[in-house]
């Protein structure tokens, strides 16, 4: 009876852990940087607020610190790539991207193409194309599967139609976002966009006017969805339930940072870290504080900067 005890105690045990791991054992994992407002500029003079006269160098101390960074899948840039919408601009820009070694995208952001501007979304993708051999993509929006499991969405949020700051996704665009989910709901969806769905804080000028209509749209949906925006230049992380926000700060606003997020699937649980990278080059980081009343705003409290979000499935 001892022996058929401990044996069946045995059994119970190797189930428990067996069970315990299919739980909580990861499925698969993904890594990837966002780096956004880079506001790159061939000038030399900075504005009141924005260190784009050294964006050059900026820029390329991220992409160094990116390289470093092992197992990373992509990069993503979450709008305003160039200052001024102009081809020079862009084209000055581009070449410096030729030194990431893993595929890299981009969503457009409002000193990309606007009203008035030199420089045409199709341009744009134009010259994009010649530089990134891994954007093949013909719309201002997409989609692409980084990973099994895994759906990024990249949005268009930028108004061409009039001269503002403000963003909106629109009617056909947000019909294709909300089958994008729809067809994917077993993945882990990722969303990039530059005009953000929850702001970091108060700029209503800076606002998507379309927000509620989008929020409608993620809201019927269970995935883990995680955004990654843009835009304020301003660092912050806030939950509603499966649905994670994440607002990147500037590389030419302080604290002059970019993302590195690190995405474990589990059976019941997707874990999200969140680590705040700021720039190697100290003094053009103090030149930038300097130049703000308030930097906190642009900081956020640390919990913005660097945090771990569970999902429960």
């Amino acid at each position: 009876m001892t022996v058929m005890k401990n044996w069946s105690i045995s059994i119970l045990l190797a189930c428990a852990m067996f069970f315990g791991l299919q739980c909580y054992s990861t499925t698969s994992s993904l890594k990837f940087a966002q780096i956004s407002d880079v506001h790159f500029y061939t000038g030399e003079n900075n504005t009141t607020y924005k260190m784009i006269g050294h964006s050059k160098e900026l820029l390329d101390d991220a992409i160094e610190q990116v390289n470093l960074i092992p197992n990373l899948s992509f990069v993503m840039f979450t709008g305003d790539q160039i200052d001024k919408p102009f081809e020079k601009e862009l084209s000055a820009f581009l070449p410096h991207t030729e030194n990431i070694k893993v595929p890299w995208y981009f969503t457009f952001g409002n000193h990309d193409t606007m009203f008035g501007g030199y420089l045409s979304p199709s341009l744009y993708i134009e010259l994009v194309n010649k530089y990134n051999k891994n954007y093949t993509f013909e719309k201002t929006y997409y989609s692409f599967v980084p990973q099994k499991g895994y759906k990024a969405i990249v949005l268009d949020t930028i108004i061409r139609d009039r001269l503002t700051t403000n963003g909106r996704i629109g009617e056909e665009q947000m019909k294709w976002l909300d089958n994008e989910i729809a067809n994917s709901k077993n993945d882990i969806i990722l969303i990039f966009m530059h005009v953000p769905v929850i702001e970091p804080f108060n700029s209503p000028n800076h606002r998507l006017l379309d927000a509620d209509e989008m929020q409608n749209v993620l809201n019927k949906y269970k995935n883990p969805i995680a955004i990654f925006q843009g835009h304020y230049h301003g660092a912050k992380i806030t939950q509603k339930d499966n649905i994670l926000y994440v607002s990147c700060p500037s590389m030419v606003t302080y604290p002059n940072a970019f993302r590195i997020i690190t995405i474990n699937n589990y059976r019941r649980k997707v874990v999200i870290n969140i680590e705040n990278k700021e720039t190697r080059l100290k003094n053009i980081q103090k030149l930038a504080k300097l130049l703000l009343f308030t930097p906190t705003i642009y900081t956020g409290e640390e919990k913005d900067q660097n945090a771990t979000i569970t999902i429960t499935k």
